[in-house]
């Protein structure tokens, strides 16, 4: 990323061209009054030690220092400085409950804005540890792989929305799986996962992930957000509609406290209502006080590392040479005839050359230090190294197709397939192209996305039509969809014939009692007596009226339906 922290001196720039018109309209001038004194071989001969090239390539480097010094005074600044620093802290990710229930307002002004207050609170009393960010809610992502990168943390929660997650819903237990795997392999450092949601778990198995979670030593703190009386859930669409169910009934969202209680008591975290923020951030910091802290390297992005100096190192050594060259002939440089005619022109070339192959020699020397650390297997230094190599040069398709390679090889696919795409718009080879598309195909693979990888297959055999290795991958990924596709049509049908067979035996059942009842009354009938039988008979009359009555009650009840939650 690059910027001018002071653009308005920019306009300064503009003396360049007007200095450059005024030396133009004065060499036109010298020369009509030269040509007053007599013709130009005679002028050349009564001054020999003038030099027609020397004052130009002067001005040429007054120009071009100039120009320096103008952006300089603009403070040009670039994010690519990166530190090694020791900090002792702790790892925490923050795992932020993006589903539709937390639009609901019984909070001022809404549960997702009061969260993301509650988020940008955390980072910023963050001083020496490591945050990470997900969101989630039929599904989980990484938002934010863990970093001591804060800035970075605040900007991403202001494009944060429900919109984001097409699958809605809320899984607490994907969150926190996911969040275990978000961490470092440091040892010794206290973990934390901190769960901001409302509560409500549609899908089940949060108290087994957070028990997992913490067997596995990190501590699992809740911050519930809303309230037990609850409100209705709004719709995205910007009316003043609300959300309803399946039944047609208005969706009310309450906070459910015994839940977030739970999941934090198997985390071995603590449970905290969010009713105000600093109450809220004073008792977390409390509880992750008691976490153990360890001395831990991490890599420290400044986001505009100051580069004036080399605008000002450049500018001064152009007014040196400026200085030192004259504009006459010295008696010494006469056999050297560097600035005879065609030369200056050379040497200028020459000098844009080897500026333009210095600037592009830094990614590329990044990219190669990238590339011995990913050969090594230090995935998290290449990717380091990578993302210099982008900042300095944004348009290094090489950059971001390299990136999104450590990225994967780390487990990070989302962030991978994001820089694989970026890489593919970037590179005008179409063999590069169809290694970016192959890549995003496996990467998609893996995660069963598989309408996704067969459409990223075949972008790669459009631009390479030779490449077996993507043309068998994506035959194999045909049948895994087809295969899938399959086993959850035949879970469908299974489902649907045992629902069946449960209603007809259901219905079946009260008549076959009743025929069975009617057998064994007619087998007593035979050996019992008249007295008997009419009292065995009574019985029976009675037996069936109060079967007949249950079911009636039975059928009153209501019937438990699965309904599709989708907020």
């Amino acid at each position: 990323m690059f910027r001018f922290e002071d653009p308005q001196y920019l306009y300064l720039l503009a003396l360049v061209p007007i200095l450059a018109l005024v030396r133009v309209w004065m060499q036109r001038k010298r020369k009509r009054l030269l040509r007053r004194i007599g013709t130009p071989e005679l002028v050349r001969q009564m001054m020999p030690d003038v030099s027609s090239w020397r004052p130009l390539v002067k001005f040429v480097l007054f120009e071009a220092a100039l120009a320096l010094v103008c952006l300089m005074l603009a403070r040009p600044q670039m994010g690519t400085k990166i530190s090694k620093e020791k900090r002792v802290g702790i790892e925490t990710v923050i795992a932020l409950d993006i589903s539709n229930s937390m639009r609901a307002t019984d909070v001022v002004p809404s549960r997702l804005d009061r969260s993301k207050m509650m988020v940008e609170n955390l980072v910023d009393n963050f001083s020496d540890d490591k945050v990470g960010l997900i969101v989630f809610a039929g599904d989980a992502f990484v938002q934010l792989p863990i970093t001591s990168d804060y800035v970075s943390a605040k900007m991403f929660l202001s494009s944060i929305s429900p919109s984001m997650i097409t699958s809605q819903g809320t899984d607490i237990a994907k969150a926190i799986q996911m969040a275990t795997k978000s961490f470092t392999k440091e040892k010794g450092v206290g973990r934390a996962i901190i769960l901001i949601t409302d509560g409500e778990d549609h899908e089940g198995g949060a108290l087994e992930a957070a028990k997992a979670a913490h067997e596995k030593g990190m501590n699992v703190y809740v911050l519930g957000v809303g309230t037990t009386q609850g409100a209705p859930v709004p719709v995205a669409d910007g009316s003043n509609e609300f959300m309803r169910d399946n039944m047609g009934n208005t969706v009310m969202s309450r906070l459910s406290e015994d839940m977030c209680r739970q999941v934090a008591q198997n985390g071995g975290g603590t449970y905290i209502h969010v009713e105000n923020n600093s109450n809220a951030q004073r008792q977390l910091n409390d509880a992750l006080s008691n976490l153990a802290r360890k001395e831990i390297e991490t890599d420290v992005y400044s986001d505009y590392d100051e580069q004036f100096q080399a605008f000002g190192l450049l500018a001064l050594l152009l007014l040196i040479a400026d200085a030192i060259l004259l504009g006459r002939k010295s008696p010494l440089s006469r056999r050297l005839r560097l600035f005879r005619r065609g030369k200056v022109a050379v040497l200028l070339v020459f000098m844009l050359t080897v500026a333009t192959v210095a600037v592009a020699q830094n990614d590329r020397r990044l990219i190669r230090q990238g590339n011995k650390s990913f050969r090594h297997g230090n995935y998290a230094a290449a990717e380091t190294a990578y993302r210099k190599a982008a900042e300095l040069n944004t348009r290094n398709a090489q950059a971001a197709y390299n990136l999104g390679n450590a990225l994967f090889a780390q487990g990070k696919d989302s962030s991978a397939v994001a820089q694989y795409e970026q890489g593919i718009k970037l590179e005008t080879s179409p063999m590069r192209k169809a290694m970016g598309y192959h890549n995003m195909g496996v990467v998609c693979q893996k995660n069963k996305l598989y309408a996704e990888a067969i459409e990223a297959y075949k972008n790669a055999l459009r631009l390479n039509p030779n490449d077996d290795h993507t043309r068998y991958n994506l035959e194999l990924c045909k049948r895994q969809q087809k295969k899938m596709q399959q086993q959850q049509q035949k879970n469908r049908q299974n489902k649907d014939k045992n629902g069946k067979d449960r209603k007809q035996e259901k219905q079946q059942q009260p008549k076959q009692r009743q025929d069975k009842e009617q057998k064994k009354q007619q087998q007593q009938d035979r050996q019992m007596s008249k007295e008997n039988a009419e009292q065995l008979l009574n019985a029976a009359i009675q037996q069936e009226k109060s079967t007949q009555q249950r079911m009636r009650d039975a059928m009153k009840q209501p019937r438990n339906r699965k309904l599709e939650k989708n907020w």
